[in-house]
């Protein structure tokens, strides 16, 4: 794996726009809407939940954003039948790409995705296509200054919660576990009074690949024109950004 691909995610992540953290709250509130149209309002109850507002906090959503979310999943009847669809498919030069989407119409998420890959040089592919190259697991970041443990102990801890690998650099500290053990792994680190970055299930690229200057501004627009869709949740790709 290329780790300063990576890392380079993860402070674009905090980098963002209060135009982009705006849509970004949207779209966790659909989350939200669905993972309370599951398994109901208490994230007591409903593992699915409680993962999604850990996302939502890691995502420096307000308290009253996800509770507000939560009441008005909770009491209303008529909310738009979303469901989840993931496409596969390339970028330039064969870039693998995963694009999670919630949608209320397949159909127009479908030519949505598929028109602006097509314009910049990617095609839609057949589910499977490039799935094979990466790795689902449950990913935890933690910002190393404002981590109260020594890394070593934190590792230590991380290892006893679950986790089965464990990464730093000079910002971050990066906690991996199967998908299976992440609610608990999540739930053990909380309970030692951690603050997270980025908590979720997510797909990590098995390698990663550079793209030549033309290459990669096609690439940079793709990546910005899907965050751009309301239907687009995540967006997994190989692309070496460095």
């Amino acid at each position: 794996m290329s780790g300063h691909s990576k890392w380079n995610n993860i402070k674009n992540k905090k980098e963002k726009s209060d135009a982009q953290r705006g849509k970004i709250f949207t779209k966790l509130g659909r989350e939200i809407l669905v993972a309370v149209k599951e398994g109901g309002p208490d994230p007591s109850a409903n593992s699915k939940l409680k993962d999604v507002i850990a996302k939502c906090k890691a995502n420096n959503m307000p308290n009253d954003n996800i509770e507000r979310s939560i009441k008005k999943a909770a009491g209303d009847g008529n909310l738009a039948n979303y469901e989840d669809v993931v496409y596969e498919g390339y970028g330039p030069n064969g870039v693998a790409i995963i694009i999670e989407a919630m949608t209320d119409n397949r159909n127009r998420t479908a030519s949505d995705v598929r028109h602006i890959l097509d314009k910049f040089g990617g095609n839609l592919g057949a589910t499977g296509c490039v799935g094979w190259m990466f790795d689902k697991k449950g990913v935890i970041v933690i910002e190393r200054a404002s981590c109260k443990m020594e890394e070593e102990e934190l590792m230590m801890e991380a290892l006893e919660g679950g986790a089965d690998n464990f990464e730093s650099d000079d910002e971050f500290y990066e906690i991996t576990s199967t998908p299976e053990d992440f609610s608990n792994l999540r739930e053990y680190l909380e309970g030692k009074g951690l603050e997270f970055v980025e908590a979720e299930v997510k797909m990590i690229p098995q390698n990663y690949m550079s793209l030549a200057d033309e290459a990669a501004r096609k690439m940079g627009l793709i990546i910005e024109k899907l965050e751009e869709l309301d239907d687009v949740q995540e967006i997994y790709h190989n692309w070496d950004e460095e």
